[in-house]
């Protein structure tokens, strides 16, 4: 029998308007992942909250711990007794007490939302399936940015989708916040 738990990738005020780390829709993302965590509160299944906290912040000014910035964000923010794991890697397994929270509460599938969909979204879910899980990404819970290489500006919208159909072509499958809810 699978059992799920959720997986919320920071979901931090950095990542929102004024933020240190401004991404594309980062509200509409935020929104549907929140629909997500109220479905698992009300099943009563393990919810994990992924929490990045800036290793360096003399050369990072994201995430510094403290400031309103680092703060999970009001449409997911966590109930006392749910399970905030901090980190400093893009993977929300290394070095956080994440992998043993899953295997006490004998889960087998995850359900994966978060930000940035290029970054720690993607780590975080080629991790979990390296560990045995079963993955299931809700593209409409992520969010990216434009990113820049070469002289030339990737637009967020197609850095999103292109991971998102690289980890279909093997590590999870793709949903979205509705499809996921209603089935």
């Amino acid at each position: 029998m699978s059992k799920q738990a959720l997986i919320i990738i920071d979901i931090q005020n950095d990542y929102f308007e004024n933020g240190a780390l401004e991404l594309v829709n980062p509200i509409e993302a935020s929104l549907n992942a929140g629909k997500v965590l109220e479905h698992f509160r009300k099943n009563n299944l393990p919810i994990a909250h992924i929490q990045h906290i800036s290793a360096n912040p003399a050369e990072s000014p994201v995430f510094v711990e403290g400031t309103s910035g680092a703060e999970i964000h009001e449409n997911v923010k966590p109930l006392a007794e749910e399970k905030v794991f901090q980190k400093f890697y893009p993977n929300s397994f290394r070095e956080t007490g994440l992998g043993e929270y899953l295997k006490e509460n004998e889960v087998t599938e995850v359900i994966i939302t978060g930000m940035m969909t290029h970054m720690c979204v993607d780590a975080t879910t080629r991790a979990a399936f390296d560990f045995g899980y079963k993955c299931t990404v809700l593209g409409d819970t992520c969010a990216s940015r434009d990113l820049e290489i070469n002289g030339k500006t990737v637009k967020a919208d197609d850095v999103h989708h292109a991971f998102l159909a690289a980890l279909a072509f093997f590590y999870a499958e793709i949903k979205n916040t509705e499809e996921f809810l209603s089935a």
